[in-house]
């Protein structure tokens, strides 16, 4: 309510603000057709990535899968080992094994303090 010079009150009414809501966290879950349509992959590719043991998936309650909201960044370092380096599948596991060896081994020595007269091949 606002008052005039005059004394006299007057009722003031403003239009209804309409609410906008914006997700802060992204989706926690990702199903299969969007992490296709995201990569570009076929579905039964990425199935037989799960299999594999290439790129990491859940079941949902229903049995789908579901797929971690970093699971095109991995499917995409699977396709780029497939296609720049001619790896097949089974060998493409074993390099991601030693990828993710040699990043904790350096973060490990970056933790440590210890420093090297090389810089890390990475």
């Amino acid at each position: 309510m606002s008052t005039h010079a005059r004394g006299t009150v007057t009722a003031t009414r403003y239009a209804p603000v309409p609410s906008v809501h914006y997700e802060l966290v992204p989706a926690r879950r990702l199903t299969l057709e969007t992490v296709a349509s995201r990569t570009g992959l076929h579905p039964e590719l990425i199935r037989r990535f799960v299999a594999l043991g290439l790129v990491d998936a859940e079941r949902d309650a229903a049995g789908r899968l579901v797929f971690a909201p970093g699971a095109p960044a991995a499917l995409g370092r699977v396709e780029r080992l497939h296609t720049g380096l001619c790896l097949n599948y089974a060998s493409i596991g074993l390099v991601l094994d030693l990828l993710d060896r040699i990043d904790r081994l350096e973060a490990a020595l970056r933790r440590s303090g210890a420093r090297s007269e090389q810089p890390p091949w990475t």
